[in-house]
């Protein structure tokens, strides 16, 4: 799409776009603000006219001080959403404004000549989302599908007017300073899968890896996996009370960290490396792309689909939390604006920042993406506000884990997650009486015999291990824990398993082929010591040895594997590193709060009606008269006291309550024939006030009483397709919306 230097489009297509209104629409535009217009009729001067009307000083001035904050922000979102057809804008302000007060807002705004629309041909339309408009009329739905979509752009004639509002998005993004923390703004209950913190991530894994050999997992049907058994459940509870570990356990999946093989899950060691070498940003990022895969999305497809759509959901991540200030707090509405954003193809291109900041077009739907951020802890609900959690930093100078038993340590929040990692591959999780918390509160590993023994099978040798030991808490080891690490590394050397499956025995352990349950497992001795088995199942050479009375087995792998506890950088592919997306500056500031402006600008704003009110009332009218006048000041449409006194007046009546039967019935026949929207209210049974919008179909006639019929759309759905039918007597108050000029 070819970028534009500006927000506005030229002043040559601004004309284009009235003049080649139908004539009935340009006329009473143009007598709206010149009153009585002179025939011979010219579009061409009338447009002059109006072009050196607009370009007058103190008319420009009225103009600046009638625009509010609801004004401001509907002239900030059509500018960054670049020329936004009808439906995008209803988008972009869903939750804070129904579709009628859109629609009575932008309407105000063509009326007072601050938003036009314009055709925009189907091949440029094409190449950008185009949401469908909740309530085009009939006729309009057919122009878009034969003559291109209709859009909002912003009348650059104004230019000078309108600029500053464009380039203050405050409005748009509300948000508060962290530091104005309230009291009673707890966080609420710790998310279900909330394993960002390094700590917990690494023991979560030490305790799956743990029961792999125990075959953790419940297979039913076609090898279908189901879930964790009920033994390891009702264990990882104690570990992890607040914890949803099914849920975690399925992310881990989804990010091919663990395999599923028969019932028993196995590590995957390359990626695991590679997961550990990424920033502590883009991991958080890919765990909540499983997360939100997991809770929304089929497992079904292949490898490369699963892939591919895993890169743009995090990609999507990535770019969302880029936006986000870790200084501050933000409301719903703010959170939904930026995802709004963020799935756009063409943000930023062509706008007055004139950057393109995403490359790959995705839209995620924002409730389910919201719920996913939070479960994994990317983003904290505190009351009404969402703030990003702050993190400890991981460049501590003094020990990260202090040994509170020879065997057993705790880890403190500035451990690096390669680290964490590391002591994952060789230690086991303990489960104290504090347990563990999501937010890793108390995370306390130990070093037993078979958590080393998962460490040797892994590729560790025992002085590597004390090594890490040594580092990471400053040589406060225990002498006794060193030396029983270097027995069981001895003791793992006598015995071990190899996959084909070969039985080798050191040669003071060779009257172990002797022993009755292994004997009968014996197919043939290839050399001193080495077996071959006749079993293919490694879990029943293991059980037979168990039962010879051998309590260490070496299980290293038939291939060289990856190591996964520290950084070797293998299989980088498996996470490519998202790297710095493009944020913008004009974020940076977004609802800071100004001090006093708008509370000033409604002021000058009253004061201008003021003087058109007392204008108004020493001229001798007619009631019908002076209400039109003074409903054309009120939505803020005269300009000059020549507006009032020149006048061309309309009376239109638009709205009807209670016991105006007859008003409530013209306006529902004037509505049948324009295909115009009706906004109804009407009382509920329990005496609260029903509210409904949509298009009359019908005005039908039951025992003497007329029933109004709608045509009302379905809950999260575009299309008008729910019929409804209310009493017109009933009904409370009945108002019609006008359609814009422009022909929707």
């Amino acid at each position: 799409m070819k970028e534009r230097s500006s927000s506005f489009r030229s002043v040559d297509d601004w004309k284009s776009a009235l003049m080649t209104l139908p004539d009935n629409g340009f006329f009473e535009l143009l007598r709206s603000v010149f009153g009585n217009i002179k025939t011979p009729f010219s579009k061409q001067r009338l447009m002059d006219d109006l072009f050196k009307l607009l370009s007058r000083d103190d008319i420009r001035k009225t103009i600046a001080a009638y625009i509010d904050e609801q004004d401001h922000k509907i002239i900030a979102a059509v500018a960054m959403l670049n020329e936004p057809a009808p439906g995008e804008l209803e988008n972009f302000f869903a939750k804070e404004l129904t579709a009628a007060e859109l629609h009575g807002l932008v309407l105000n705004l063509e009326e007072r000549l601050i938003l036009y629309r314009f055709r925009k041909p189907p091949a440029e339309a094409q190449n950008r989302s185009q949401p469908v408009q909740r309530f085009p009329s009939a006729a309009a739905a057919s122009r878009i599908q034969t003559g291109g979509t209709l859009c909002l752009a912003l009348n650059p004639v104004l230019e000078k007017v309108l600029a500053p509002f464009v380039e203050d998005i405050g409005p748009l993004f509300p948000s508060s300073s962290l530091e104005s923390e309230v009291p009673s703004e707890s966080a609420e209950e710790p998310p279900s899968a909330c394993i960002s913190d390094s700590r917990v991530l690494a023991a979560l894994l030490a305790f799956l890896y743990a029961y792999s050999e125990e075959e953790p997992l419940r297979i039913e049907g076609e090898a279908q996996f189901r879930g964790l058994r009920k033994k390891v459940l009702e264990e990882g509870k104690k570990v992890f009370p607040d914890l949803d570990l099914e849920l975690a356990l399925k992310t881990l999946l989804q990010l091919e960290l663990f395999s599923v093989e028969g019932s028993s899950l196995l590590p995957c060691g390359d990626k695991i490396a590679a997961f550990c070498d990424l920033p502590l940003v883009e991991r958080q990022a890919y765990w909540a792309a499983g997360v939100y895969l997991c809770l929304n999305e089929s497992a079904e497809d292949t490898a490369g689909l699963y892939r591919s759509r895993l890169r743009k959901v995090v990609s999507t991540i990535h770019r969302f939390m880029a936006l986000i200030g870790s200084e501050k707090k933000y409301p719903e509405i703010t959170l939904r604006r930026l995802m709004e954003l963020v799935g756009k193809e063409d943000w930023g291109a062509g706008n007055v920042w004139g950057v393109r900041l995403f490359d790959d077009k995705i839209w995620l739907p924002f409730e389910p993406f919201l719920a996913a951020m939070q479960k994994s802890g990317l983003l904290v609900k505190r009351g009404s506000r969402w703030n990003v959690p702050i993190h400890p930093k991981t460049d501590a100078a003094g020990p990260v884990i202090v040994m509170n038993t020879p065997f057993s340590f705790i880890l403190y929040p500035e451990i690096a997650f390669a680290d964490a990692m590391a002591l994952a591959a060789f230690c086991a999780v303990k489960i104290s009486a504090s347990q563990m918390s999501p937010d890793g509160a108390d995370v306390c590993f130990e070093l037993t015999r078979e958590s080393a023994v998962r460490g040797f099978d892994q590729g560790m040798a025992a002085a590597g291990m004390i090594d890490i030991l040594n580092r990471l808490s400053l040589n406060r080891l225990d002498e006794t824990l060193c030396w029983t690490l270097k027995d069981w590394e001895t003791r793992y050397a006598g015995v071990s398993l190899h996959q084909g499956i070969i039985l080798n025995l050191a040669e003071d352990r060779r009257y172990l082929a002797e022993a009755r349950p292994l004997a009968s497992l014996i197919r043939r001795t290839l050399a001193p010591g080495v077996y071959l088995l006749s079993s293919g199942d490694r879990a029943e050479a293991v059980r037979a040895l168990r039962k010879a009375g051998v309590d260490i087995i070496a299980q290293p792998p038939s291939k060289t594997p990856g190591t996964w506890f520290g950084t070797s950088g293998f299989l980088r592919h498996s996470f490519p590193n998202l790297g710095s997306p493009e944020t913008a500056e004009f974020l940076k500031d977004a609802g800071e709060e100004k001090s006093g402006e708008e509370t000033a600008a409604g002021q000058e704003a009253d004061t201008i009606k003021q003087k058109f009110y007392q204008v108004l009332k020493n001229m001798r009218l007619s009631k019908p008269e002076r209400d039109e006048l003074e409903a054309r000041i009120e939505r803020r449409l005269i300009l000059s006291e020549a507006q009032l006194e020149g006048s061309s007046l309309r009376y239109e009546k638009l709205e009807a309550r209670g016991l105006d039967y007859t008003g409530k019935a013209a306006i529902a026949k004037h509505a049948l024939e324009s295909g115009a929207l009706l906004d109804v209210s009407w009382p509920g049974p329990g005496g609260e006030i029903k509210r409904v919008l949509g298009v009359p179909s019908a005005l039908e006639k039951k025992e003497g009483e007329s029933i109004l019929v709608l045509k009302t759309p379905v809950s999260g759905e575009n299309e008008l397709s729910e019929t409804i039918r209310i009493p017109l007597g009933k009904i409370s108050l009945l108002r019609r919306i006008k359609q814009s000029i422009f022909g929707e």
